[in-house]
């Protein structure tokens, strides 16, 4: 599998990002937002200027299952 550089074209700038319900007051969880082109980007509450990972639907689907199969083993 490879990886090559996506452009955002400014996408992660107008996010409207959303807090996971489960996190707490002190800002130690993920954020979540719905781009454009069917990708979603995921980043660290505590860190709104930084990084955000970017997934398809089908990898973010994915990634969802790989961690619920750890959860439950």
């Amino acid at each position: 599998m490879s990886a090559s550089p996506l452009s955002t074209g400014g996408l992660l700038i107008s996010a409207r990002w959303l807090r996971s319900s489960r996190s707490t007051g002190m800002n130690n969880c993920v954020e979540a937002a719905v781009l454009g082109g069917g990708l979603l980007a995921v980043r660290d509450s505590k860190r709104t200027d930084g990084p955000a990972v970017l997934f398809t639907g089908p990898a973010w689907t994915g990634f969802l299952a790989s961690v619920r199969t750890d959860v439950a083993d």
